[in-house]
């Protein structure tokens, strides 16, 4: 312990310079349960000890929104914020974000420079990569009688019968919908594309729609799980890998699981820009990536945190090569010029009556 103690005041010293009227706190948004866990023992607790910095650490479901209103409201309460590229790509277009020197972020361990060690896109303009996660079908082996297989298998109610839970949001139950009809991965976006494949995508989900729980949080579909309100859903692979810890006897269902990335983003007009700089210094080196990934399963966006993982959690990783070989790349650009339109859409959807078949599966 005090070995680590000593690293991270002298990494704290070397690459944190905080002006020296210093705040003493920081509020930190990002997506809660196993996710937020695996931050608090990476990175935000060593970030504390080594500045004491106090940080507060809310919770949210992702969007823009209330970013919007702060900042143009000059009343910016939220310091960083953990956001997804799409919505990164978003709020930076708008203006929302501050932009970022990547030249100040920590080299690796054997002097790399970051612009090197860091993963192809994920150095943005206003933001600085962080994880690569999936959204994944999970199920519980026990519960279930026969275990599905692709994603075909989770559209069919008939022959896998019982409730499915999905986000509600039209990201990757559009693009899920498209695999299931028959579409390539490769295609699927540009199917999007059209008009007809958006029609084509929302009749498939209109097909499972009377079965279908809507969850807005990662936390929300474990919990639809755990207490068996569904026989599968979506959700982010690094929450299934925590509630395997807990004993739950839950498997993933890696076929065409859709991947994206995570990364840390300032709120324009802010008080604590400096310190929310130096947050994002400590918590993107590749000591505090390797020790968050300790905890959960998701890619680290540097090579040499990568390097420093458990090769048993890191067969679990959505990059690793056995979970790639149908997976689909979230397109970041492509949500980010489409989601306002087809959330409306997807909404109005959402509150048009539901048909329920006669014969309605378990």
């Amino acid at each position: 312990m005090r070995i680590l103690r000593r690293s991270i005041v002298l990494f704290a010293t070397a690459v944190i310079l905080l002006p020296a009227a210093a705040a003493d706190r920081l509020t930190v948004v990002s997506w809660g349960g196993a996710y937020t866990k695996s931050q608090m023992l990476g990175f935000i607790l060593p970030f504390e000890e080594a500045t004491g910095i106090t940080v507060d650490v809310l919770e949210y479901a992702g969007g823009i929104e209330e970013v919007r209103s702060q900042v143009r409201s000059w009343n910016v309460r939220w310091d960083l914020v953990d956001m997804e590229l799409f919505d990164a790509r978003r709020a930076c277009r708008e203006n929302l974000l501050v932009p970022l020197d990547h030249d100040t972020l920590p080299p690796a361990p054997d002097g790399t420079p970051a612009r090197e060690d860091f993963l192809d896109g994920s150095l943005l303009r206003c933001g600085i990569g962080n994880v690569v996660a999936a959204t994944v079908v999970a199920y519980d082996h026990e519960r279930i009688e026969q275990a599905p297989a692709s994603i075909e298998d989770f559209f069919d109610v008939q022959r896998f019968p019982g409730r499915r839970g999905l986000r509600r949001s039209p990201k990757v139950n559009l693009e899920w919908a498209l695999i299931a009809d028959g579409v390539p991965r490769e295609d699927v976006y540009r199917v999007l594309d059209t008009e007809e494949g958006v029609e084509r995508a929302f009749r498939v989900l209109s097909r499972i729609k009377p079965w279908v729980e809507w969850w807005r949080s990662g936390e929300e579909a474990i919990q639809l799980l755990e207490t068996g309100r569904v026989s599968m859903t979506s959700v982010f692979n690094g929450r299934v890998f925590d509630a395997v810890q807990r004993g739950e006897t839950f498997a993933i269902l890696w076929d065409h699981q859709v991947w994206f990335m995570d990364v840390w983003v300032i709120p324009r007009n802010g008080r604590r820009q400096e310190q929310a700089k130096a947050f994002i210094r400590f918590a993107t080196s590749t000591e505090s990536l390797s020790r968050q990934m300790r905890h959960i399963p998701y890619g680290p966006v540097r090579r040499s945190a990568l390097e420093r993982i458990d090769p048993e959690m890191r067969r679990q990783l959505p990059t690793a090569e056995e979970n790639m070989v149908t997976a689909i790349e979230g397109d970041a650009q492509w949500w980010a010029e489409n989601l306002d339109r087809l959330t409306d859409r997807f909404e109005r959807w959402l509150q048009r009556p539901v048909m329920v078949p006669r014969a309605l599966p378990n």
